[in-house]
């Protein structure tokens, strides 16, 4: 209360006017000189109080300072109060409402972090574009999926024409892709209009949700009763034709009925391996778009596959060799499916390469550049020396059931599909596949795969 005491008197004296007290100084009164001294320490205690009015009011700018920076950390440290009571109730409210308004801004900051994290680990690939229409952010699915192609996602004229519909009419658009890159693969894109826009100028988000998988299961429907019901029309003819033979004309002629039964196995077996290589087919089909994740030692799994087929080899008198480089990398891959890569590789050129002959498995550090790739990996090659194949059969041998001499094909059990298989194994490797053949000389089939990170 002292101080507001003082500070009503230094008010008081002030509210004195200036010439009033200089008469009083020329009169002369006996009583001038205690008067003087009362004033001249009331002007000494308004000085004071002042200084102290000035502390209390920079100490109140501090404390709004913390305020605006929502820096409740120096708030709770703060080493001084002000002195005036009025000044401290003042403080003591403004730190209240800080603490407040600290507190407020640290849950929203939680919340946009959990917000941020759920977006982030959407299963779905998610864009956020600003108003200009180019992406801000991305999901890990999204990076995971498309990574430097994203650009030319967005280039695509479906999804253009989507975006470009949901910033004119403000209502969520909708588009079927067919996306090339990295690789093909069908896409549901969902645009989104953010309205009002977020602080950071977001403007929409685009899904992209991989419809890949269930139009594959679709098309492999389809293709599977198409395909099973073409190439098993044959065998399944010469089964029901055997049958009605030995249920009839046969059914008392025991060597008719050996012979006939051989067939009847041979075709059995056949439409077997038939059935098997369209369900592998399909399957790999289905995760085309997913690439592996693993990391795989080619040398040994070319030393298992090769050890496998020695009986094959001996029963055609074919020397199969296997010949890899020292320090090859690992590569990304799958372990079963490189081996099948191997496995259909090694017995086409068993079947139709020269009895007799010789089998050269290869593998080697790719080079970058040239027909590779510019980037590490390891080719994968398998070479015969068969009669070859006329080149304008070469751009069609990874087709379904095409078959250069379908014949000879048939008679060496093959199912025309094993190149097929061959073709969507290095598409979901995201490697490449060569063929070269000289007829007269042979053919060798080559396959590139990305080797492993060394990181």
């Amino acid at each position: 209360m002292r101080a507001e005491v003082l500070l009503a008197a230094a008010v008081a004296i002030a509210a004195v006017p200036g010439s009033a007290l200089l008469v009083l100084a020329a009169t002369g009164a006996a009583d001038t000189g205690p008067a003087l001294v009362a004033l001249a320490l009331t002007l000494l205690a308004a000085v004071l109080l002042g200084a102290v009015f000035a502390r209390d009011l920079q100490l109140i700018a501090d404390t709004l300072r913390h305020a605006a920076q929502e820096n409740a950390m120096a708030l709770s440290h703060a080493a001084a109060a002000p002195r005036l009571a009025p000044m401290g109730r003042i403080g003591l409210g403004i730190e209240r409402l800080a603490r407040s308004l600290a507190a407020r801004a640290a849950e929203v900051s939680r919340l946009l972090r959990a917000n941020e994290a759920i977006v982030e680990n959407l299963p779905d690939p998610l864009l956020v574009l600003g108003g200009d229409r180019k992406p801000r952010r991305t999901n890990a699915a999204a990076r995971a999926a498309f990574g430097g192609d994203m650009p030319a996602v967005l280039r695509h004229p479906g999804l253009r024409t989507a975006i470009d519909r949901a910033f004119d009419t403000g209502a969520p658009q909708s588009a079927e892709l067919s996306v090339p890159v990295p690789v093909a693969r069908e896409v549901q894109a969902t645009v989104i209009l953010m309205d009002p826009p977020l602080p950071d100028g977001a403007r929409a988000i685009v899904v992209l949700s991989d419809r890949t998988r269930d139009r594959a299961l679709e098309r492999m429907r389809t293709d599977f009763i198409a395909n099973a019901s073409h190439e098993l029309r044959t065998p399944l003819a010469s089964l029901i034709g055997f049958i009605e033979t030995l249920q009839g004309p046969a059914a008392d002629d025991l060597p008719a009925q050996r012979r006939f039964l051989a067939i009847m196995a041979e075709q059995a077996g056949r439409m077997n391996r038939l059935i098997d290589d369209l369900l592998s087919l399909s399957r790999i089909e289905m995760n085309e778009h997913q690439p592996p994740a693993g990391r795989v030692d080619l040398r040994a799994v070319a030393g298992r596959v090769v050890a496998s087929f020695e009986p094959a080899a001996a029963a055609r008198r074919v020397v199969l060799d296997l010949q890899a480089s020292s320090g090859l990398q690992p590569v990304v891959a799958d372990a079963d499916q490189v081996a099948q890569v191997l496995q259909n590789l090694i017995d086409n050129a068993l079947k139709y390469g020269r009895e007799g002959g010789r089998v050269q498995v290869g593998l080697v550090q790719a080079a970058a550049g040239g027909r590779w790739p510019a980037r590490p990996g390891v080719v994968l090659s398998v070479g015969d020396d068969g009669l070859g194949i006329p080149r304008q059969h070469v751009p069609r041998l990874t087709e379904r059931f095409y078959r250069v001499d379908a014949g000879r094909s048939r008679r060496a059990g093959g199912t025309g599909l094993g190149l097929a298989i061959v073709k969507h194994i290095v598409n979901r490797h995201r490697g490449l596949l060569t063929i070269d053949s000289e007829e007269g000389k042979g053919s060798v089939f080559s396959v590139w795969l990305p080797a492993a990170s060394t990181k």
